[in-house]
């Protein structure tokens, strides 16, 4: 009985081996398991459609590229691959990495495509496939000032809340010392007889004080000296923060015309985010900088003033400062490196030849222009 059951072993170890064919109805079915050698690197692609394994799509959250929106999907490369897979009926499934780990994972094949913020690069072609580029921008440098310059500038900071409260916080001072002064002194002066024109004139000399100009007279009295000395002491630190909240808004409406080069960037506070091209960019240049968690958080110090340039791609910049910095911030026009941004595939993946065509007929498109303005929220990237 025995020798007649190793057929039977045979039939089903043939079944659980990676590629092996079965017959249903008559029909050849192909299985290529993603976790031993990938679809994409194993099977024609014309054969694709045929697998019962779906094709493994690793995704980089990098905005406007790939957007995570309640547990899904959307934005430019992600309306690009479900195009290309629906020209040649691809099944597939999303998996969610950090952009330094997707890139680690198609090169050790663990997914078939790559979709994020990711440039084609020589280092990087070293050891990955990439597809036909997608769109061609640069590395870009977002400076505070948005649409405001000069006066503008400096109008427009004398009119935000912290200034306000900073006047107002002033001429209570003013009084409050005139006052004082009035107080300790009109006994040891006969003139200003009403308490109306000495007050007047404690606040006259307190304002006097606090301009540097002098007044045209002085304390008399043991007390009033104290105060006046105390005052001017005051008065300094509040002169220093003025000229220094007026010289701010000048500085942030003159930045953009300050950095017309890459060598401007030196000597300036700069961010950017680790493992990124503006990081790699500004290593290269031996540019110290300060690493950021991430886009926003890098956009966050620019706008709070702890840094005066933010070194990172065009496109991400562009499309953040649309969301949450419009009229605060700005993107300057200064490419300091051509990226082109692609798919990025495993090294030999059969993917790459039907990819292209697909993405070519893609940006070919007549409405490929206003495609782009709605992915970048106008104004293209």
């Amino acid at each position: 009985m025995r020798k007649h059951l190793w057929p039977l072993c045979l039939l089903f170890t043939l079944a659980l081996v990676p590629g092996a064919t079965t017959r249903a109805a008559g029909q050849t079915i192909k299985v290529y398991p993603i976790a031993a050698g990938t679809a994409a690197t194993v099977a024609p692609a014309t054969e694709l459609q045929h697998a019962n394994q779906p094709l493994l799509v690793g995704v980089a959250v990098a905005p406007p590229f790939v957007i995570e929106d309640h547990g899904h999907y959307r934005g430019l490369a992600i309306e690009l691959w479900e195009a290309v897979a629906a020209d040649h009926g691809w099944k597939y499934v999303y998996q969610p990495y950090a952009l330094d780990g997707l890139l680690d994972a198609v090169r050790d094949s663990k997914v078939d495509v790559g979709l994020g913020a990711i440039t084609a690069t020589a280092a990087g072609a070293q050891h990955t496939d990439f597809s036909h580029p997608i769109l061609s921008t640069g590395l870009g440098v977002a400076v505070r000032g948005g649409q405001t310059a000069g006066w503008l500038a400096v109008a427009r900071a004398l009119e935000s809340p912290v200034f306000l409260t900073v006047a107002t916080a002033l001429v209570l001072l003013l009084l409050v010392a005139g006052s004082l002064l009035w107080l300790l002194e009109y006994r040891r002066r006969p003139e200003p007889s009403d308490s109306g024109r000495g007050l007047f004139s404690g606040i006259w000399w307190a304002t006097a004080t606090l301009t540097t100009v002098g007044g045209d007279a002085a304390p008399r009295t043991v007390g009033g000296r104290i105060v006046g000395l105390v005052w001017m002491l005051v008065a300094l630190a509040i002169v220093a923060g003025l000229t220094a909240t007026i010289t701010s808004a000048l500085t942030v409406g003159q930045l953009g015309e300050r950095v017309r080069h890459a060598a401007d960037l030196a000597d300036m506070p700069l961010a950017s985010v680790p493992a990124s091209a503006g990081a790699a960019w500004l290593q290269q240049q031996r540019l110290d900088y300060r690493q950021a968690r991430d886009v926003d958080a890098a956009l966050d110090d620019l706008a709070a003033g702890g840094v005066d340039a933010v070194v990172l791609d065009q496109p991400l910049l562009r499309w953040d400062i649309r969301q949450r910095y419009r009229g605060q911030l700005k993107v300057l026009p200064l490419l300091l490196q051509r990226q082109d941004y692609a798919f990025a595939l495993p090294a030999g993946s059969r993917l790459r030849q039907p990819i292209d065509v697909s993405l070519l007929k893609q940006i070919n498109a007549p409405d490929w222009p206003q495609r782009l303005d709605r992915a970048f929220g106008g104004g293209g990237p």
